[in-house]
């Protein structure tokens, strides 16, 4: 059965850093989600656009080539407004799944991906505390790896649950 593992970072940083290292382990870059707060001041996309951009991040356009998969990884990411959150940017499968859910926000949005409500909730909260929420879909033998690298890229909270897509 495949599974999420879910980590919260500190900064965008140490969440792009696990997006590299993940890759480099070999784990597929469509399979790796980031979500944190818009703090680009409104100069993220407007709601109109939004579809288009939760297309191209869940194809993986986002991870822009030549570079690193983290260096670009939220730099063309999908804009959301999700209520009791504010604008957040989402890439990765995660953000599609969001585009579909932002009235049951992001808890919802992990809810649906088969994460427990109670943990859903926490890491709503922990998003809109400031953390970055990175999610991978995976199957059952590289959870190990995935644990691993969030853990040496500073991640807090690391949790694994059966996914139900």
């Amino acid at each position: 059965m495949a599974k999420i593992v879910l980590g919260t970072f500190d900064d965008r940083q140490s969440a792009e850093r696990a997006a590299d290292r993940l890759q480099q382990a070999g784990v597929d870059r469509g399979d790796i989600s980031i979500v944190t707060k818009d703090e680009r001041g409104g100069q993220g996309q407007d709601r109109q656009d939004q579809g288009a951009s939760m297309s191209e991040a869940s194809e993986g356009a986002w991870w822009g080539a030549g570079i690193g998969a983290g260096a670009g990884l939220l730099a063309s990411a999908g804009a959301l407004a999700v209520p009791g959150i504010g604008p957040l940017l989402a890439a990765g499968p995660l953000a599609a799944a969001l585009s579909g859910a932002v009235t049951g926000g992001l808890a919802g949005g992990l809810i649906d991906w088969g994460l427990p409500e109670e943990s859903g909730r926490r890491y709503e909260q922990e998003v809109k505390q400031g953390r970055v929420l990175c999610a991978v879909r995976c199957d059952e033998d590289r959870v190990d790896r995935v644990e691993s690298a969030f853990r040496e890229a500073g991640a807090h909270h690391v949790e694994v649950h059966d996914s139900r897509r």
